[in-house]
């Protein structure tokens, strides 16, 4: 396919996904969902298990898939497009990102974390015990330490770009269930990263490279925290014109800072999502803060995410599920997923001294899993850890995971975030 040909099938491609977005955006707010569940869902149904099953001829027309990677397809441009809108919004996620209610709420965002990741691993290891003993779901290299790190890792992640967005949906930004749950869910990102970076140095036999993930995502941090932050600030006013309106080497300045970021955290294995969620922690609060975000936010959102969705979407396919066993085996991990993360949460939270219907909702928000998810198990594939039939059912569990996490939310908060104590510190920070 030549790069005119490319071209043309990238726009007929970016026309049908956005369209078809917006009109399962329609029926799903019907069901209390946010836009963000329901370009997940979008996602799967352009996907080989549902238009690919009943369209077949249609399917590999519109998204044409080279299983041989002798010339190129689909991937070569959804792939790198998707990458750009998810480090542009988790770029406007850390500008949004209230650091002063982290550290306010700082021992209950720990505890929240720590349990999110501990029962569910510990739930984890034993599934990955018996999926390694008695069946085929991981493939033949993978040892067992290896197999336990990659679905305690998998069960412990958190939806964190859209846990983000659903945050937003319902009004909870800067309110204190919300920063609660964003600063765990980002720990036990962060966590289930570092162990996926175990699990693939030991795939390559290279110990260093798990170090230099670990150790290079810590000095990152520092660095953004010690150097990059104090200098923004310092010279945040170049970023600004004599109307205190963003200039175009403003927003230019800011997105070059979010790339570099991502750039470095996609280089050490950490994925780039961290790297620009970093980066926008750094930007100047204020004016330079609110014209960024309303600069970008508007095109990663509309355009770019939709794009990653639709590129997950045609690596599921439900149908090599083909046994009653597998469907079993796929409730099984469900029902692990929920009560390893959702329920140990909720405990955690309410342990910590947060109301029992605020702890309830944000077990709620933390039990999605969403994108992050589709992330880590496309790695486990591409890698060679887990096997097809694994990869759609741990699709399957972020799917419904994450389309559980709305509905229960408005269940047990029907007022609102006006009911959540102390939304008032939903005001933005100067």
């Amino acid at each position: 396919m030549s790069n005119l040909d490319l071209a043309v099938q990238f726009f007929l491609q970016i026309t049908v996904i956005l369209v078809f977005c917006r009109l399962v955006g329609l029926v799903a707010k019907r069901f209390g969902q946010p836009q963000v569940v329901a370009e997940m869902i979008a996602g799967v149904l352009l996907g080989p298990s549902v238009f690919g099953w009943w369209l077949p001829e249609w399917q590999q027309a519109l998204f044409p898939w080279d299983t041989t990677q002798t010339v190129r397809d689909s991937q070569s441009y959804l792939f790198p497009a998707s990458q750009l809108g998810l480090a542009m919004y988790m770029f406007v996620v850390g500008m949004e990102f209230r650091l002063d209610i982290v550290q306010n709420n700082f021992r209950t965002s720990i505890l929240v974390s720590f349990a999110g990741m501990l029962a569910p691993f510990g739930l984890g290891t034993l599934l990955a015990w018996y999926f390694y003993s008695s069946t085929d779901l991981f493939c033949p290299k993978t040892s067992l330490p290896e197999a336990i790190l990659f679905l305690g890792a998998s069960l412990c992640i958190t939806a964190f770009p859209m846990l983000a967005r659903i945050i937003h949906f319902k009004g909870l930004t800067g309110t204190r269930m919300g920063t609660v749950a964003i600063g765990a869910g980002a720990i036990d990102d962060a966590a289930a990263w570092c162990f996926l970076a175990v699990v693939l140095s030991s795939f390559d036999e290279s110990a260093k490279d798990a170090f230099w993930s670990i150790g290079g995502g810590l000095a990152f941090l520092l660095v953004v925290a010690l150097i990059v932050r104090p200098l923004l600030n310092k010279f945040s006013s170049w970023m600004l014109d004599s109307g205190q309106q963003l200039t175009d080497a403003g927003l230019v300045t800011g997105l070059a800072w979010m790339a570099m970021g991502a750039w470095f955290t996609d280089s050490i294995h950490l994925h780039a999502v961290f790297g620009a969620f970093v980066m926008g922690t750094a930007m100047p609060r204020g004016v330079v803060q609110r014209q960024l975000i309303d600069r970008i936010q508007p095109l990663a959102v509309a355009l770019f995410l939709p794009l990653f969705f639709t590129y997950s979407g045609l690596n599921t396919r439900i149908g090599v599920l083909d046994s009653g066993y597998l469907w079993v085996l796929c409730a099984l991990v469900l029902l692990v997923a929920v009560a390893g993360k959702g329920v140990a949460c909720w405990l955690a939270a309410w342990c910590s001294g947060i109301s029992h219907r605020e702890a309830l909702g944000i077990g709620a928000l933390m039990n999605a899993r969403g994108l992050m998810e589709l992330i880590i198990i496309n790695i486990g594939m591409q890698r060679g850890v887990i096997s097809e039939r694994l990869f759609v059912i741990l699709a399957l569990m972020a799917v419904f995971t994450t389309l559980m996490a709305s509905p229960i939310f408005d269940w047990l908060m029907p007022k609102g975030p006006s009911a959540v104590p102390n939304s008032a510190d939903a005001e933005v920070a100067p």
